[in-house]
């Protein structure tokens, strides 16, 4: 029924275009096709899209052309429309309808069709990426929850919320979203270099004496990785007393799509160590309930990990731990900048980080001795398992570290002369648990005309949220994002190298919004450079008017994008601090990174590496949401 309706629109509509009507009204077609065709699209099966859109593309007619510019009585039409804006005449006939798909997909090459096209394809791209979630009346809408933007959630009240004194007035707001830990400042510091990174893990594991906990998209399977693997032995070796037990536990939790690829993988790495110590060590793979049915059994190995990973970056030694974006592998170790906070001796945080990373490899597969994987029992499995009761038990024993810690923390008091502040903020949107997007949405909402906020992020793919409150608030944005030759995927094989030219994409896009509300004074976009090395900062600096120094850092896994809101497992922390000295160190980090960047302008994107191809900008409004 779709099908017939599409091609009777194009029908009448391209025979009314070809009949010599005004320009106005050729334009006004344009948008009556791409929002009537997106409506049809919106309330499509995810079975049938692919097939429409191809139908679609065999319907348009090979003649198109270039409006004329308009003069004499027409100027005032010409003043209401961009000076780029193209149209498309359709003179349409029973022979263009069975025209080869390959042949449309080649006029889409065509410069003066270019514009119009990218127009129609955008406008049917909102359409369809506002649809409702419509699981229940299609098993093949696996995608559906994904695609869709949730709007913000109001947060629901509290009844334990804990005491906030000595909090800043600003900020106690926070203790609504996240348990509220109270620690010395002098405990907190900041690591510099991926390097550093690398070897404060592996003293911490050395002298770790009750427990290692790491989580991590994946753990590669290289020599640097070998050598962590192999300090993890020989803690375990070393804490074994006469009688051959081990008090020391290590805990791993990994993604089970990333930690799975090919033959070498994050799997077989472990597996000597789960063998040599198999009660003291535990492998947890996370396997997202989004990636099941038909679309795990077709989706290609490498692409199974759009659809959702566990992201979660924390590396637990006793009571201290490093919050990071980093993962553990050796670019990560040697030229891949991220970003690191150790927090040493603070109990309360690492057994809320512990028990959080415990509650999600509850759920998780488990990884075996025979590298079989099976699941607790009494647990929902993640794919073959009913969705929605997978989603919710897990969401259960998540939330129940969270409000635990919460009711604790409200009676705690061993920590009263802290002058630091630390919130953990989860993200599961799979799950149904969304924190860390109820306190960044909070927190970019009340800056202020007297805040500065540096927000930073590896993957520059803002939601609309996000975006609207940078464009909308009143404080000073300095944002840095990866320029394409830092980014991850610069130089990649096959369509993941196009993903850099998507990035700029999004980018030049932000900016125009920046310059059509006359904000570049306020909102100021970065790019990061640094010659053999690659980008995945990401977090956030918040200072305050008269201060050259920042009260408050998000630092975790999230990227304030996509994939962070609604697919990942995301955990971050937000640092409130007076302590002078650390707020002397997040200072120096974020000046650190932004010397290395250049300030983004029109000629930024007018550059060559800065062009983007045709079919990039068309496919971007459609996969923007899995990367």
């Amino acid at each position: 029924m779709h099908f017939v309706a599409a091609h009777a629109i194009i029908q009448i509509i391209g025979h009314r275009m070809s009949n010599g009507n005004s320009t106005l009204f050729k334009i006004s077609c344009v948008g009556f096709v791409a929002d009537a065709i997106g409506e049809m699209v919106r309330r499509m099966a995810f079975s049938d899209v692919m097939l429409f859109f191809q139908f679609i593309c065999t319907s348009f007619p090979l003649g198109c052309k270039r409006v004329t510019p308009v003069t004499g009585d027409k100027q005032r039409l010409s003043a209401e429309l961009p000076p780029c804006f193209f149209t498309i005449k359709f003179p349409y006939s029973k022979s263009s309808s069975v025209m080869a798909a390959p042949m449309a997909w080649r006029r889409l090459g065509y410069p003066a069709l270019a514009p119009a096209l990218c127009c129609v394809f955008n406008r049917i791209s909102d359409k369809f990426f506002r649809m409702r979630d419509r699981r229940r009346r299609s098993s093949l809408l696996l995608l559906a929850p994904l695609l869709a933007e949730a709007e913000p959630v109001t947060p629901p009240a509290t009844s334990h919320r804990p005491t906030t004194e000595g909090l800043p007035l600003r900020f106690r707001w926070m203790a609504e979203h996240a348990p509220a830990f109270r620690v010395p400042g002098a405990h907190v510091r900041v690591l510099r270099s991926p390097t550093e990174f690398y070897q404060v893990m592996k003293a911490r594991i050395k002298t770790a004496k009750s427990r290692v906990v790491m989580a991590s998209l994946y753990l590669g399977t290289g020599p640097l990785e070998q050598d962590l693997v192999d300090c993890l032995q020989e803690a375990l070796e070393h804490s074994q007393d006469t009688a051959g037990t081990s008090g020391l536990r290590v805990s791993i939790l990994l993604d089970y799509t990333r930690g799975s690829r090919g033959t070498n993988n994050s799997r077989s790495i472990l597996l000597p160590l789960l063998r040599r110590f198999p009660q003291q060590t535990r492998v947890a793979l996370y396997h997202t309930p989004d990636l099941r049915g038909l679309l795990r059994l077709l989706v290609p190995e490498r692409f199974n990990e759009t659809i959702g990973v566990q992201h979660i970056k924390v590396y637990l030694f006793d009571d201290s731990l490093i919050i990071s974006g980093a993962n553990l592998s050796d670019s990560y170790f040697t030229n891949r900048q991220d970003r690191y906070v150790l927090l040493e001796d603070c109990h309360q945080v690492a057994d809320f980080f512990a028990e959080l990373v415990s509650a999600v490899s509850d759920v998780s597969l488990q990884l075996g001795p025979d590298d079989s994987v099976h699941m607790e029992e009494g647990m929902v499995h993640p794919y073959k398992g009913n969705r929605a009761q997978f989603s919710a038990s897990a969401r259960c024993r998540i939330m129940e570290v969270v409000d635990t810690a919460g009711l604790h923390q409200r009676d705690a008091d061993s920590a009263a002369h802290g002058d630091t502040w630390v919130f953990p903020l989860v993200q599961m949107k799979p799950l149904g648990i969304h924190l860390d997007e109820e306190a960044t949405v909070r927190l970019l909402t009340e800056a202020g005309q007297d805040a500065t906020v540096y927000l930073t992020s590896g993957y520059f793919n803002l939601t609309r949220a996000y975006m609207r409150l940078v464009l909308a608030t009143h404080a000073d944005y300095h944002i840095l994002m990866a320029s394409p030759e830092v980014n991850g995927f610069f130089g990649a094989k096959g369509v993941a190298g196009a993903i850099p030219a998507a990035y700029v994409h999004l980018a030049h896009q932000f900016y125009n919004q920046v310059c059509q509300r006359g904000q570049q004074h306020r909102v100021r976009l970065k790019e990061y450079h640094r010659q053999d090395w690659t980008f995945h900062a990401k977090g956030l600096w918040y200072y305050l008017r008269g201060s050259h120094r920042p009260c408050l850092t998000l630092i975790g896994s999230p990227n304030f994008g996509y994939r962070s809101v609604h697919r990942d497992l995301e955990a971050q922390v937000a640092i409130v601090t007076e302590n002078e000295g650390l707020q002397a160190q997040l200072q120096q980090e974020q000046e650190t990174l932004y010397r290395r960047s250049t300030e983004v302008s029109s000629s930024t994107f007018k550059h060559p590496d800065r062009h983007v191809k045709l079919w990039v900008k068309l496919v971007t409004p459609f996969i923007k949401n899995f990367f």
